[in-house]
């Protein structure tokens, strides 16, 4: 119910959310590019002709499923990343050994959703040991057919990417919209192309499978040595599929970073170095198979700050039939429903103070108006001290006392076209999504009702606390903004010289190695 108005500490105002053009300068960079290096059209073509495609789904029945608009008409986005242990190649034989492996499995299966107001990013990677029920499939490129069957999630890459993107979908409940797929040769092409990635490890390592040998500390990580690194299993955590799952986020942390860091989308010579080594290494869906089509999805992801991005992991159990293996855990539906139902899993950004309040120094669509503010929250007064944070932003803000009750969601309520479009402004600068905008005829001007999951602060909290925490509740969640370093294993994940022992006893004894990486 609507507390009293009394008087509050003045709290900061929020900063409007700014626009980002980057989508359109990565397609001037891109036709700056072409033109200027030589023969422009020859180099279209060839970057054109670099990419390999297959059909989104291969399933013998059902869909990747489909995806629902906000309220303003845009969709969300959701890639599913593979990396595949194919051998189909003499360098990739060479760099992954058992060359006599006639099938591919999925090392890597990161399904990476971009929300519908393009903020946030959550990138969740499943254990290529979980162990589901698997749809039927057709290879959509060799005409293979398998039946239904209880399998390990990674085996559903043997007919063919769109039956790992069937079976993604079949177990998540997920929508899957497009598909990237990328082999041991193409991770070392797209790392030294981007001129290396810096990670850091716990300690010092040496994983005896995937050869990578560290010392404590941080690297740059080009060639196979990058690809040791995504492919560690026993070397982190706790030696298992999970334990890859850290050093994958980790790398592609760092490589977020460094494209960010160095300028690399903005760079032509940058820019077409890796254009021309991710469309020589990866396979994508039919929609995908165009220079357009993937400079647009770039630029998309890119223009969402790494502080805006969240990797997490699956929640698994054990497989009570095989201790080598994990099954979902209950808890994973939470995690599935909330990229679903496009919350962000980012905690709200900091709102940072100003020295003015201006709206000439404020505005970000240059055009303020009446807003009426309804507290729904349950708590004393919110919905004087969003006012007055509007006020401050130069807004014509004021408390509206219809009704009274609580309210479990935040809502922004508006009525018609030009209403929808201040609507927006008003989602940009207090960080409230799009999900929770509603058109109504019952209100004359924009309205922003405070619901119980708005208690505190000046910025949308997305979540609260204790629902973010409950979906990403042992999920080895971590931000692309960090860089903290990968946890070794402690455990005797590993052999050398026949003897079972820590990924670290192996490093000190193993002095005739050569590191992976000064």
């Amino acid at each position: 119910m609507s507390g009293p108005v009394d008087d509050e500490t003045p709290v900061r105002h929020a900063r409007p959310g700014r626009r980002r053009r980057l989508r359109i300068t990565l397609y001037l960079v891109v036709l700056v590019l072409l033109a200027g290096a030589g023969g422009g059209y020859h180099v279209y073509r060839r970057l054109n002709a670099n990419i390999s495609s297959s059909a989104l789904y291969s399933g013998t029945t059902g869909s990747a499923g489909v995806q629902t608009a906000d309220d303003q008409g845009r969709f969300p986005v959701n890639v599913l990343v593979i990396g595949t242990d194919s051998r189909d190649s003499t360098e990739n034989c060479k760099l992954g050994g058992g060359c006599d492996e006639t099938h591919s499995n999925a090392d890597v299966e990161l399904l990476v959703h971009l929300s519908a107001d393009r903020s946030n990013i959550t990138a969740m990677s499943i254990p290529r040991d979980t162990m589901t029920d698997l749809p039927g499939c057709k290879d959509a490129d060799t005409g293979e057919t398998v039946a239904e069957r209880y399998g390990q999630i990674n085996s559903s890459l043997t007919y063919g990417p769109g039956c790992t993107v069937a079976a993604v979908h079949q177990l998540t409940g997920i929508t899957v919209d497009h598909f990237v797929l990328v082999d041991f040769t193409g991770v070392i092409k797209m790392s030294d192309a981007t001129g290396g990635v810096r990670v850091c490890v716990s300690d010092d390592v040496y994983d005896t499978y995937s050869h990578l040998k560290l010392s404590k500390g941080k690297h740059t990580l080009k060639g196979e040595a990058a690809l040791q690194f995504v492919r560690t299993r026993h070397g982190f955590g706790d030696g298992s599929d999970l334990g890859r799952t850290y050093g994958q986020h980790a790398f592609l942390a760092a490589a977020i970073r460094a494209i960010k860091d160095r300028g690399t989308l903005l760079n032509p010579a940058r820019l077409y170095a890796v254009a021309d080594a991710a469309t020589q290494a990866l396979t994508v869906d039919e929609d995908l198979d165009s220079i357009p089509a993937l400079v647009d999805l770039a630029g998309e992801f890119n223009a969402v700050d790494t502080d805006r991005i969240t990797f997490t992991t699956m929640q698994t159990s054990p497989d009570p039939s095989d201790s080598n293996r994990v099954v979902p855990a209950a808890s994973a539906q939470k995690l599935f429903s909330t990229i679903i139902d496009d919350r962000s899993l980012s905690t709200a950004a900091t709102a940072t103070p100003t020295t003015s309040a201006s709206p000439s120094t404020n505005a970000t669509a240059g055009t303020f108006f009446s807003v009426q503010v309804r507290n729904r929250s349950g708590v004393g007064s919110r919905a004087r001290a969003l006012a007055g944070v509007l006020r401050e932003d130069g807004y014509i803000a004021a408390v509206d006392t219809q009704g009274s009750g609580e309210q479990e969601r935040t809502q922004i309520l508006y009525d018609g076209a030009t209403q929808l479009a201040q609507a927006q402004q008003l989602g940009d600068a207090l960080g409230v999504p799009s999900s929770l905008f509603k058109q109504t005829r019952a209100v004359d001007a924009v309205t922003l009702v405070v619901g119980e999951d708005w208690t505190t602060g000046d910025t949308y909290p997305e979540l609260t606390g204790e629902e973010r925490d409950e979906a990403l509740a042992e999920s080895h969640a971590s931000r692309a903004d960090k860089s903290g370093c990968v946890p070794v294993s402690t455990q005797n994940t590993v052999t050398y010289n026949g003897v079972s022992m820590s990924p670290v006893r192996a490093y000190a004894l193993a002095t005739g190695v050569k590191d992976s990486a000064p």
